[in-house]
């Protein structure tokens, strides 16, 4: 077992290198930071470990995904369709137990579209507040992603409702705040 700060730092940096590969769009760096059946005990003799329902992933608006061919295929799509992508990430926290690890955080997402046609600038930036819970599995390799969980955050509008129109932008939940 290592040092409690030690794996906090691991994993923070795991974390990192985690948005760093979506914003270099390098897939296959991604696809290795994920868990895969055998991290954990999966016989991939007997099971596809593309379809094995080792991982999970909820981008914002999308389904459950589950298993290493769904999730890696809606990243492949994700890049495939996102010519920018920067990620500023605030209100990071990391919680270790064991060879399980959670982070939560604030996706302060900058992104931009493939160029419209005939144009040759990519698509107008486009700015998203996201908050994300991404769990990771210590492995002999490292800590891998087993989950990554993220949701948007309703804007305020100028007179302090949502988006949605309701107080608070909650979803039309009662605002309790005094």
């Amino acid at each position: 077992m290592t040092a409690p700060h030690l794996d906090v730092e691991q994993v923070e940096h795991a974390n990192t290198a985690y948005y760093e590969a979506m914003e270099r769009g390098d897939f296959e760096e991604l696809s290795s930071m994920w868990l895969s059946p055998s991290d954990v005990g999966v016989d991939e003799e007997y099971h596809d470990p593309a379809e094995a329902g080792v991982i999970s992933c909820v981008h914002p608006g999308w389904p459950v995904l589950t298993g290493r061919g769904e999730v890696l295929r809606s990243y492949a799509l994700i890049m495939a369709n996102t010519e920018y992508i920067q990620f500023f990430l605030t209100d990071v926290h990391v919680s270790v137990t064991g060879d399980t690890a959670v982070v939560t955080c604030t996706e302060n997402i900058l992104s931009g579209g493939p160029a419209p046609e005939g144009g040759d600038e990519p698509g107008p930036l486009v700015g998203q507040l996201v908050v994300a819970t991404n769990v990771f599995r210590r492995t002999p390799d490292g800590w891998r992603l087993w989950s990554h969980h993220a949701s948007p955050v309703l804007a305020e509008s100028e007179d302090g409702n949502g988006e949605d129109g309701t107080a608070g932008g909650n979803g039309g939940t009662p605002d309790r705040r005094a």
